[in-house]
């Protein structure tokens, strides 16, 4: 999943906390997201603002960020509400970074099927 594919399909799910997100997906759209803070936020305080712009553009996306981060927890075979551990000081960002780096459950878990198509019985001949 390139770049662009991956900002536009968080935006097409922009409330859809079922299902699941790969790695890509995820990753991609946090690099998106801090991009375009940090140039929205750059631009407005160069010419005097005071980051009206970067601050309803992170409210804006509150949503589809919380979507994102449950469906990628449901790759790795967590529920969604693990996203309340973030509120533990550090130990609950670390424990989140560790499931987000996480790779995909193999084949299909209880979110749904694996996005990367990839068989979870499938057996490696040697």
């Amino acid at each position: 999943m390139g770049f662009m594919d991956a900002v536009k399909s968080v935006y097409s799910n922009y409330a859809n906390f079922n299902g699941r997100a790969r790695r890509s997906e995820y990753w991609f759209y946090v690099l998106f997201y801090i991009i375009a803070y940090a140039v929205l936020f750059t631009v407005e305080t160069a010419i005097g603002g005071f980051g009206l712009l970067a601050g309803l553009f992170a409210l804006a996306n509150i949503i589809p960020m919380l979507a994102v981060a449950v469906r990628r927890l449901h790759d790795t075979g967590k529920s969604g509400w693990w996203i309340l551990i973030g509120f533990v000081p550090l130990v609950g960002f670390i424990v989140l970074l560790i499931f987000y780096i996480k790779d995909s459950d193999p084949g299909a878990n209880a979110y749904g099927p694996n996005p990367k198509g990839v068989a979870g019985d499938a057996t490696v001949a040697g």
